[in-house]
């Protein structure tokens, strides 16, 4: 099969492309550096042409108010261009509990772009992902003051983005879900206590301070990031560390 993965050169991009070539496949990344834009449609034409499935990994810039703008003319153009090069199966990443969490632009936008691909023409499949592990040393830079970190208890499921990587390339070869699917890593922490982990690990002599305030995962209630029953990916954190 051919796939045009757009955004095929980011973190998740760049594996799922290596991953479906690796099957046998013929995937190619596109994105800005490739020549295409999928804001103005430049190069979506040519990019799509000829392709089985395409896999959207692009990301918005921002995660605020600018970012369902980015979402909606973005996919608008993705599935224009699909359309008419007759895709069978168009895949996105989301985010487990996404639309629980309405409080976060960024989260209100990914609920956008889902909506617009279950609407769209085009038979489609949604992985929906928890925390990425990569993603921590950014969480605990948002709330950093000197020697102190403050994060709240909100669990987090943490996966690693190889597995995130194996599981959209899994979903993308196989027949449009026509709905989604979600994956998580195999543990729950308290945010607070994974950036301890973190910290302990790194050597790092931060000490953390549970905030029920702090930074942008404060405004999520209970444990709607979280789900004991998704498709639960092998590797643990400490590991991933190491």
């Amino acid at each position: 099969m051919k796939f045009a993965v757009i955004g095929g050169t980011g973190l998740i991009g760049s594996q799922v492309v290596k991953n479906l070539n690796a099957a046998g496949h013929e995937a190619v990344p596109h994105a800005q550096s490739t020549g295409i834009d999928v804001i103005t449609g430049q190069g979506l034409g040519e990019a799509v042409a000829g392709a089985d499935v395409i896999v959207n990994l692009t990301n918005s810039p921002t995660f605020d108010e600018a970012s369902p703008a980015f979402f909606q003319t973005s996919m608008d153009n993705l599935l224009a261009a699909a359309q008419k090069g007759g895709v069978g199966h168009f895949v996105i990443l989301s985010i487990v509990g996404v639309d629980q969490v309405p409080e976060l632009d960024y989260y209100r936008a990914k609920v956008l772009q889902e909506d617009i691909l279950a609407a769209g023409p085009v038979p489609y499949s949604i992985v929906r992902a928890t925390q990425f592990m990569e993603f921590m040393d950014a969480v605990l830079s948002w709330t950093a003051e000197g020697d102190t970190v403050r994060l709240p208890a909100t669990p987090i499921q943490p996966i690693a983005s190889k597995d995130v990587a194996h599981a959209v390339a899994e979903v993308a070869a196989g027949a449009p879900l026509r709905g989604i699917r979600n994956i998580a890593g195999p543990e729950v922490f308290s945010l607070d206590e994974l950036g301890r982990i973190t910290l302990t690990h790194k050597g790092d002599g931060r000490t953390v301070v549970t905030d029920p305030t702090a930074g942008m995962f404060a405004v999520v209630k209970g444990d709607v990031l979280t789900d004991k029953d998704a498709h639960l990916a092998p590797t643990r954190y400490v590991d991933w560390l190491s």
